[in-house]
């Protein structure tokens, strides 16, 4: 029974992902394995209000802050070579990669 590798990518930046993403898909080619991705997941939508005078005066008195959490993941098969090459991809600092064995 083959192993599968499903790697779950989350980040705000869409082009850091999105750059990620392609660096695993030319691994696969390269090596020759089989790889289902990425598939986009729904984005997160973290939203804060906050105040922007300490004393509450004024008419807009509120600032709407937001951060989106964007989600890929990768289904390929568990290759030796491969997931060393997987593991020497340089991540940029506001891209998360989980690597789970199935």
């Amino acid at each position: 029974m083959p192993r599968i590798v499903r790697i779950k990518l989350s980040g705000t930046s869409v082009e850091d992902l999105n750059t990620v993403c392609e660096e695993i898909k030319t691994i696969a080619r390269k090596t020759g394995i089989k790889m289902r991705g990425p598939i986009p997941l729904p984005t997160k939508r973290l939203a804060v209000t906050v105040r922007k005078a300490p004393s509450g005066q004024g008419y807009h008195t509120f600032d709407h802050w937001e951060m989106r959490i964007h989600k890929r993941i990768i289904d390929m098969d568990a290759d030796e070579r491969a997931m060393r090459q997987l593991m020497r991809i340089r991540v940029p600092k506001n891209v998360r990669v989980e690597i789970e064995i199935k």
